[in-house]
C-alpha cells in the first residue's frame, strides 16, 4: 500500500524513547509500528453501524426537537429578512 499522507504529533521524550525501542525490539521502523498500533486501534472501535443506522440514530435524537418551535404567526418566516432590515434600519438611522 502506497502511503501519502503525513501527520505529527509532539509528544514526550520518553514516549518517544519507548516507541523508537519497540520499533527496534520488531524489527520494524517507528512509522510501521504506528500504522499498526492505529490500524488495529481503529478495528478494534470502528462504529459497526451502517450508513443508514447512523442516519436513523441522528434522526431520532434530532425528532426529539421537531416541533418544538412554536409561534403564532405562520408566515412570519417568510417575513423575516424584511422584519430583520426595518429593524436594522431603525437601530441605524442617522439622525
Amino acid at each position: 500500500m502506497s502511503k501519502s499522507e503525513v501527520y505529527s504529533w509532539r509528544l514526550s521524550t520518553n514516549l518517544k524513547a519507548a516507541l523508537e525501542e519497540a520499533a527496534r525490539a520488531e524489527g520494524i521502523s517507528v512509522s510501521e509500528l504506528l500504522d499498526n498500533v492505529v490500524s488495529r486501534w481503529m478495528r478494534e472501535h470502528a462504529s459497526s453501524d451502517s450508513d443508514e443506522d447512523a442516519q436513523r440514530r441522528l434522526h431520532t435524537v434530532a425528532a426529539a426537537s421537531f416541533g418544538s418551535i412554536r409561534g403564532g404567526n405562520p408566515m412570519r418566516s417568510t417575513k423575516a429578512r424584511d422584519h430583520v432590515r426595518k429593524r436594522l434600519q431603525e437601530r441605524h438611522r442617522r439622525t
